[in-house]
């Protein structure tokens, strides 16, 4: 799998070599890179492209501006991006791999946290605004446009006055910890939905789920 991975990334190469972009895809889970920020609910959209990677035996690559990966499954490529500029530049990355893979705005997906959401609950979305994520904010910055596919994962808003930010970069608790794995797989579902179904059909089968 490395060697193959390897050979996807090399030289100015493109990740994949499929000329029919209706049917390559870039799958971008937003977080912070650093052992600080593992496992923590800010990082959930690492978490979940992560978890997908797992269950795929997919490799790694440290890339530009981010750690890639690909997935294929029925004649449909995913391109698995973590950026590595942080949370707050995460545009940056999700613009250079739109270009360079020539993704069109309709295939980007991008993962990612929620406070107004509870626990595990997902929402797909075709546009909206950035509701104050400091990440999608520069999404919008860097595409100029709102129109763009979101994943939101709900981390709930179970946190006291002035607490939010310990709250959002804080660890699960021992019941989130628990019933993590199946709303993990779940996610990965609905990411293998958007690329196989579309997004219309992933909504009405996933949102609120």
């Amino acid at each position: 799998m490395l060697s193959f991975i390897k050979s996807l990334f090399s030289g100015d190469q493109q990740v994949s070599t499929n000329p029919d972009p209706m049917k390559k895809f870039l799958i971008a889970g937003l977080g912070n890179i650093g052992p600080k920020y593992h496992d923590t609910r800010h990082n959930i959209g690492f978490s979940i492209l992560d978890h997908l990677a797992s269950e795929n035996d997919l490799t790694w690559e440290t890339r530009k501006l981010g750690d890639l990966t690909v997935y294929k499954k029925k004649g449909r490529s995913f391109i698995l991006l973590k950026p590595s500029t942080f949370m707050n530049l995460s545009g940056k990355a999700i613009k250079y791999w739109m270009t360079k893979e020539k993704i069109p705005a309709e295939n980007l997906l991008v993962v990612t946290d929620d406070l107004n959401l509870p626990f595990g609950t997902l929402r797909i979305k075709k546009k909206g605004s950035d509701g104050g994520h400091n990440g999608l904010k520069d999404i919008q910055q860097q595409l100029q446009t709102t129109q763009y596919n979101r994943f939101r994962f709900g981390i709930s808003s179970d946190f006291g006055q002035g607490q939010q930010v310990n709250y959002v970069l804080g660890k699960w608790s021992d019941e989130e910890r628990e019933q993590l794995p199946e709303r993990l797989h779940k996610s990965v579902q609905a990411i293998e939905s958007f690329g196989l179904a579309g997004i219309t059909e992933t909504m009405n089968q996933f949102n609120g789920k």
